[in-house]
């Protein structure tokens, strides 16, 4: 074997350094921000673990799908004014048994969001129906779905201020654009007939075009006195409302009055 030969086996081939830099800013022109962030954790993974080309690239485009998916659930449930910190994961349903466990499953898969139908949880003051409410919309934005929560007396307000709007306008209010739209504690105050024919102008809007949920103290034979005391208006908003409906009735103890009690325990314990 002559020296040359000799000295080229001896030496083994150095590989050429990799140029990340130059493939993270091709990935940031194409608009692939967070591939570009996971670009050198990806790569080292993929050396590590000895994976193929199509693995490590699929791995990727997995963390910038990811991260693009976190990035629009988190801006979604911001501009949906959907209360924070209240999941269906945190809510106690063994304080709770009235609550059909495997009916709220049912309803978080978003089959009835997509079908554009109504959710209606009755229910006394401090029972979960707003936990429930605010769970089941979290569960329709992850799934994809726009959604807007309002406090009744909000919506109310809101209903009063575009009263006036041509149609043309008032089709792209979230009230009317969203795919869910939850009400909260309707049920409190009475409505005048002017709130009560803006509601059901709201209702007939909707009609298979988009679900509601609304969580309300009263029973629905009591809402002709909600609704203004017209029973034919009431008649014509729960025909609505109520086909192919979901209707839930929680009775059971309060979860604030069950964390007073505790509380007070917890004082006289100490004492």
């Amino acid at each position: 074997m002559s020296a040359r030969n000799t000295s080229a086996a001896a030496s083994p081939r150095t590989s050429k350094p990799l140029d990340i830099d130059r493939t993270r800013e091709r990935l940031d022109g194409l608009g692939l921000g967070f591939a570009a962030d996971a670009l050198e954790r990806t790569l080292t993974e993929s050396v590590r673990d000895g994976t193929t080309p199509q693995a490590f690239l699929d791995a990727l485009l997995s963390a910038e799908l990811e991260e693009r998916e976190t990035r629009r659930v988190g801006t979604a449930l911001r501009l949906s004014s959907l209360p924070p910190g209240l999941s269906l994961a945190e809510f106690d349903f063994g304080f709770q048994p009235s609550v059909d466990r495997s009916k709220i499953d049912t309803l978080a898969t978003g089959a009835w969001v997509k079908q554009s139908q109504t959710l209606l949880i009755q229910g006394p003051p401090g029972v979960g129906k707003t936990h429930l409410a605010v769970g089941l919309g979290v569960k329709a934005v992850q799934q994809g779905f726009s959604a807007q929560f309002y406090r009744f007396d909000e919506l109310l307000t809101a209903l009063k201020a575009d009263a006036h709007l041509p149609p043309s306008r008032l089709r792209r209010k979230k009230y009317l654009s969203t795919a869910l739209v939850i009400i909260d504690e309707m049920g409190f105050e009475p409505m005048d007939r002017e709130e009560a024919s803006l509601f059901f102008r709201l209702v007939t809007y909707r009609y298979s075009r988009g679900s509601i949920l609304i969580t309300t103290n009263k029973s629905v034979r009591d809402w002709t006195e909600l609704l203004a005391g017209d029973e034919v208006l009431t008649a014509a908003i729960l025909d609505r409302l109520l086909h192919n409906a979901h209707v839930m009735n929680i009775k059971g103890r309060s979860y604030r009055l069950r964390d007073l009690d505790h509380a007070l325990g917890a004082q006289n314990d100490k004492r």
